[in-house]
């Protein structure tokens, strides 16, 4: 049964690292939005603050958010570009936008 738990833990993850892979931007919004209302409602629970000082930390605490989550999409671009057999999305438009089949584009 322990066996059972853990393959649908991958098979989990391995979802989850998918959807990521497949909605980067989103994800990446998603977290961000989430990270800015959560800021938010955190700041606002302190009473000693003007409300231009919350907002401003809401949205400072949003961009570390941000950049964390680029980070961890580029991570996960990266090893879905070296670990798998496909490899990259990003790589797979390249070969078909560069490749000698293509047809001329008019300028």
């Amino acid at each position: 049964m322990a066996g059972s738990n853990s393959n649908n833990n991958m098979s989990t993850m391995e979802s989850m690292r998918k959807w990521v892979i497949d909605h980067k931007l989103r994800a990446v919004g998603s977290l961000w939005l989430t990270g800015v209302g959560s800021s938010i409602a955190y700041n606002w629970s302190q009473p000693n603050m003007k409300p231009s000082v919350k907002i401003i930390h809401a949205r400072l605490h949003a961009q570390a958010l941000t950049l964390a989550a680029l980070a961890g999409a580029a991570l996960v671009e990266y090893y879905d570009h070296h670990h798998t057999e496909a490899g990259s999305s990003v790589k797979q438009y390249a070969n078909q936008l560069f490749s000698a089949d293509a047809p001329a584009r008019k300028d």
